[in-house]
């Protein structure tokens, strides 16, 4: 038989590296949960400090803008309306005045035309005569 006692020495060292290799990434793995652990605390932290505060006075601004918003939109509507019925009233009265033009024209016209025909009468009696 031979002898193994030469090769046991490095077997022994082979075996304690592979130990030492699984108790560095153990350890690595430890020391990154550690660090994710302190980064979230930090994330955490960092939220309840500072983006919180900011968060609820975005909200009250969003608020306000959408109440300004409803306002602007409301009294949009209402200006529309105010300017379609004086658009109307306009339409009614010029509908109006025009057709009470149109009348009293009709009338002084019709006026004119008479007195046209009584001078014409007259001159045509007149060179008759």
């Amino acid at each position: 038989m031979t002898d193994i006692q030469p090769l046991v020495t490095p077997l022994w060292i082979m075996a304690g590296v592979g130990i030492f290799e699984t108790l560095l990434i153990i350890a690595i793995g430890i020391g990154g949960y550690r660090m994710y652990m302190r980064l979230m605390t930090l994330a955490n932290d960092l939220e309840t400090r500072h983006i919180a505060p900011v968060r609820e006075k975005v909200d009250l601004i969003l608020g306000d803008v959408r109440n300004v918003t409803s306002r602007v939109a409301f009294q949009t509507e209402q200006v529309d309306d105010a300017i379609t019925s004086t658009i109307d009233r306009v339409d009614e009265t010029a509908a109006r005045v025009r057709a009470g033009v149109h009348d009293r024209v009709s009338q002084a016209a019709g006026v004119v035309r008479g007195v046209r025909a009584v001078i014409v009468a007259l001159l045509h009696r007149q060179s008759h005569a």
